[in-house]
C-alpha cells in the first residue's frame, strides 16, 4: 500500500531549487500521495500550479486562521510574525476557496487559532471558519483542521455544521478530547516528530487505529530536534506505529490506506 502525508507545505520556500529531489526522496520511501495544503490565495496558486504538473502532490486550499483576522489585528498594532508573503482580507480569502473548492482535493488548513489572535478577534475568527467550513460541505470536500489553543471551540463548530470528513492536523490539545473527537469520526494526522513528541506517542497508542492518518507539515516538525522535515519522513511515522502498535509495518500501511480512503475517497 501507498503512504500518504496528509498534510505537507511544498510551496514553502525553504524547499525552493530542493523541491525536485524532495518528490524524488518522498517516492523512493514509499509515497505516492502528498496533500500540499494552501495558506491564503497567493499560496493556494503556488500549490494549484504544483500538482498541475506533479502527480504525487494533491491541492488543498486554504486560509491559514492567523490570516483570515490579520489586517484586523495589524490596525489594532498587534504583532504577528510570519515567514512569508500573502496577507490578504477576509473576503479575499473565503473567494479563492469558494472559486476552486470544486477541483480541490480537501479544503485546509482552515481552523481557529487563540495562540496569535487575541481574543477579541475570535468572533470574526469564527465567521470565516464557519464560511469555509460550509464551502467545504458543499463541494463534498474533506477540511483539513489546524487549530492552536481553541481545540473545543473549533470541535463545537464543526458538530454544530454537521461537518463529518474532517482531519485535525497536528492536533496540540489534550489527548482525552482527541479521543472524544475521534468517537465522532473525526481523524488525526500524526506528524513526524511523534517519536521524540509525549503527546504524540500517547496519541498513537490510545485513539481507535481506523481513525489515524499521517502527515509531516514540513518543512517543519522534523523527527529529529532542530530539523526540517519532507514526506519522506512518513515511513519512520509508520515504522514508529507499528512498534506502538505491536504489528508488522504491511498492517500498519493497511490500515492508514483504509483510513485514507475513507476519509478522502481514494486510495493514496
Amino acid at each position: 500500500m501507498g503512504l500518504a502525508d496528509v498534510h505537507a507545505h511544498l510551496t514553502s520556500p525553504r524547499f525552493g531549487s530542493e523541491l525536485a529531489q524532495v518528490l524524488q526522496r518522498a517516492r523512493a520511501a514509499g509515497v505516492t500521495t502528498i496533500i500540499s495544503n494552501g495558506l491564503n490565495p497567493a499560496d493556494n496558486r503556488a500549490v494549484r500550479e504544483l500538482a498541475a504538473r506533479e502527480t504525487l502532490v494533491k491541492p488543498a486550499y486554504g486560509f491559514y486562521p492567523v490570516d483570515t483576522v490579520l489586517a484586523q489585528m495589524r490596525a489594532a498594532g498587534v504583532e504577528y510574525p510570519r515567514e512569508e508573503d500573502g496577507e490578504c482580507g477576509a473576503e479575499e480569502g473565503i473567494a479563492f476557496v469558494r472559486e476552486h473548492a470544486e477541483e480541490a482535493f480537501a479544503i485546509g488548513e482552515i481552523g481557529l487559532d487563540g495562540y496569535w489572535v487575541p481574543e477579541p478577534f475570535w468572533a470574526e475568527q469564527e465567521a470565516v471558519f464557519c464560511t469555509l467550513v460550509c464551502l467545504a460541505m458543499q463541494a463534498s470536500k474533506p477540511i483539513i483542521v489546524h487549530t492552536r489553543k481553541r481545540e473545543r471551540r473549533t470541535f463545537e463548530l464543526l458538530v454544530e455544521l454537521g461537518a463529518k470528513r474532517v482531519d485535525w492536523h497536528c492536533f496540540g490539545g489534550k489527548v482525552k478530547l482527541a479521543r472524544e473527537i475521534a468517537e465522532h469520526g473525526h481523524y488525526f494526522s500524526i506528524p513526524a516528530n511523534a517519536r521524540r513528541s509525549e503527546s504524540f506517542t500517547r496519541m498513537l497508542q490510545t485513539l481507535p487505529r481506523e481513525r489515524v492518518l499521517l502527515e509531516t507539515d514540513c518543512p517543519y516538525l522534523g523527527p529529529t530536534p532542530g530539523s526540517g522535515s519532507e514526506p519522506a519522513h512518513i515511513a519512520g511515522t509508520a515504522s514508529y506505529a507499528a512498534e506502538l502498535w505491536g504489528t508488522d509495518l504491511a498492517a500498519v500501511h493497511g490500515q492508514l490506506a483504509e483510513n485514507f480512503f475513507r476519509l478522502f475517497g481514494v486510495a493514496p
